[in-house]
């Protein structure tokens, strides 16, 4: 018998209707009858039901006595979301919460048509979800009506503030009634959380707090598993063969890494899709579209998916990039585990990020079974096992599948018949990778270039004239040929090209994964050389070759015995070369006081102007304010004592009368 006491009985169809046997704890928390009313702050671990918790929190403002809503208008409520795919779902699980209400809902959601949206909204609804951007856009364009509104829903409210949404928040808070109740629902309670709390709710603003640290994700194994490198990509590919789950999400750091990951998989027969920010919203409804139909069975996101994304059947999360932050790491293994459902997390954890995973580890309180990836071998013995486990094996057979059995028998073996069934089987699953053995923690054994054992030459297209180095393109090589370290010998960079040494014992392997034409990325290419180089015929460039011997390049110090230094020679003086000039005469000493005899031309007088007096021009010097005359016809004298086209500095004189 399900008990939904005190909830109206069209919210009781509903959630019998979808299978609820009963409330958890953080929607009985919120349905209390105390909090009715109260602006609430509500933190819980995800997976928990708070979207049916708040639906049910509201449900008390926005519904009349029959338990119904009314004539469809301006909105009631809205919810608010970081994400696109967040509001939908959002908006998808109050459409048959409230169903039996009779609710329309509108959506405001980035990377819609917005004249669809506003068209929707025009017509009337009973509950908006949006995204902030969204909705503040449509806001300051007078799209949407706020003044009816009675409960604004802030869904992961700590991710908004992460994402920088907190002046678009503020904005719809003040654009919105001072009676409206607000709830905030969040994993976790920063300080900006707190902050946004009590500048816009109530002082009676109740907190709750769902479950604790100890029980946070108690459906959920986590392992961290210890790679090289170098196998990252094949241990992800081992770990979806192991465990065969019907839906996996993989995470990422960046989009590059999605897009890689995701032609990688593809290559490999798994029905894959991605999420990232660079995908159009209607790319990324149809990839979630085929993830919950069952049309895609891998999921590779970068953080964009991780928060409150539902997918059902969700059992593996796989971090093939390790998260930046412990909350991350659980925002992110919270896809799987939800509602009571077992689910696996495991972290890929190369080489030398151990000490990182284990610092993720501690802060999100959490405990992890550390190991190795699954084998080549492993893989094809949970093969066998889950077809010697299938319950088809154990049902009646029909007569036309006996039918079918005998002709198949006839003429063959029982064991030809399930040895054929298996290489089927392993047909239609791509084949499990061989993964490299792991050095030995803190032991690092110098390598003998003299110890390569037998190999093969391949040039790749790439030389200095390409800033071709053998820092990036050992990594290069390990990433998308899939050799380790110990694989390759010399590399030796010419100006054209670059010859690499490959091991006879890597080179089949090394061929079946680039393929036939053997290329790496961005247009780099090997090609397969009969016998060893001829260094000395290929084309120089400036400097000279580098051998790659398994340590960075060093700058090659100034040698100082190439060139001689130069004989020292003095710097010639200025007037060396020159012909002498002719010595001067010695002034005869100047007695104090007294002027040196003029030797030049008399000065002349100044002509006697013809204007008359009282028109006569006279001008200050800009420089030591005399009076300066100057002649008929001429502008004043300039700074360097010739005439110019400077306006004359001249006294006004009263106008005379004719």
């Amino acid at each position: 018998m399900q008990d939904f006491s005190g909830l109206p009985d069209t919210l009781s169809t509903a959630l019998t209707k979808k299978g609820y046997s009963g409330l958890t704890p953080v929607q009985q928390a919120v349905t209390d009858d105390a909090l009715a009313g109260k602006d609430l702050l509500v933190s819980a671990q995800t997976g928990s039901g708070k979207t049916v918790g708040f639906g049910l929190a509201m449900a008390s403002d926005v519904l009349d006595d029959a338990g119904r809503f009314g004539r469809p208008a301006a909105p009631q409520a809205a919810v608010i979301a970081p994400t696109r795919e967040l509001a939908l779902q959002v908006r998808r699980e109050f459409d048959w919460l409230f169903a039996e209400a009779g609710i329309v809902t509108a959506s405001a959601v980035g990377g819609m048509d917005a004249r669809t949206e506003r068209r929707a909204i025009e017509r009337g609804a009973h509950l908006i979800v949006a995204t902030p951007g969204r909705l503040r856009d449509h806001i300051a364009r007078g799209v949407i009506d706020m003044s009816d509104l009675k409960t604004v829903v802030l869904d992961e409210a700590d991710e908004m503030l992460d994402m920088g949404f907190s002046e678009d928040l503020e904005f719809i808070l003040d654009h919105t009634p001072k009676s409206r109740r607000t709830l905030m629902f969040s994993a976790t309670v920063p300080r900006g959380i707190a902050k946004l709390a009590q500048t816009y709710q109530n002082e009676d603003a109740e907190r709750l707090k769902v479950g604790s640290a100890e029980k946070q994700h108690a459906d959920i194994k986590y392992s961290a598993l210890n790679v090289a490198p170098s196998d990252i990509e094949k241990a992800i590919i081992n770990l979806l063969r192991y465990h065969d789950a019907q839906t996996a999400i993989i995470f990422a750091n960046t989009r590059s890494m999605v897009a890689r990951l995701t032609a990688k998989f593809s290559n490999r027969g798994f029905s894959v899709v991605s999420l990232s920010g660079e995908l159009s919203q209607a790319e990324r409804t149809n990839a979630m579209q085929a993830l919950r139909d069952g049309r895609a069975q891998v999921c590779v996101a970068t953080d964009v998916a991780a928060r409150g994304i539902d997918l059902p059947g969700l059992e593996l999360v796989i971090h093939a990039d390790l998260p930046s932050n412990a909350e991350a790491l659980l925002h992110r293994s919270g896809r799987t585990g939800r509602a009571g459902r077992k689910g696996n997390s495991i972290l890929i954890v190369p080489g030398r990020q151990r000490s990182k995973a284990q610092r993720l580890l501690k802060f999100a309180k959490l405990d992890a079974e550390w190991g190795i990836p699954p084998s080549a071998e492993a893989v094809l013995a949970k093969d066998e096992e889950r077809i010697a486990s299938n319950p088809a094996l154990d049902e009646p057979s029909s007569a036309e599948e006996l039918a079918f059995a005998e002709r198949l028998l006839n003429g063959r073996t029982p064991e030809q018949i399930a040895a054929a069934y298996l290489r089927l089987y392993r047909e239609r699953h791509s084949a499990p990778e061989i993964l490299g053995a792991l050095p030995e923690p803190g032991h690092r054994k110098p390598r003998d270039h003299a110890e390569f054992g037998p190999s093969t030459w391949f040039s790749l297209n790439l030389g200095r004239k390409h800033r071709a180095e053998p820092r990036w393109l050992l990594p290069m090589l390990c990433r998308n040929a899939g050799l380790s370290k110990s694989a390759i010998g010399a590399i030796r960079v010419q100006f054209q090209e670059t010859f690499v040494e490959i091991a006879n014992d890597a080179i089949a392997a090394m061929k079946q994964e680039l393929g036939p034409e053997m290329s790496l990325e961005q247009g780099a290419a090997l090609t397969e050389l009969s016998g060893a180089p001829d260094f000395d015929a290929s084309p120089k460039g400036p400097p000279a070759d580098t051998l790659w011997t398994g340590k960075p390049p060093q700058k090659r110090k100034p040698r100082t015995e190439d060139k001689p230094k130069a004989p020292h020679k003095p710097k010639q003086a200025k007037d060396e070369g020159r012909k002498p000039s002719k010595p001067k005469k010695d002034k005869a000493p100047e007695k104090r006081g007294e002027k040196p005899p003029f030797k030049g031309k008399p000065p002349s007088k100044p002509k006697e102007s013809k204007r008359r007096p009282d028109a006569a021009d006279t001008s200050k010097s800009l420089r030591s304010g005399k009076v300066r005359h100057t002649s008929k016809g001429k502008g004043p004298q300039s700074r360097t004592g010739k005439g110019g086209d400077a306006r004359p500095f001249r006294k006004r004189s009263k106008p005379q009368g004719r």
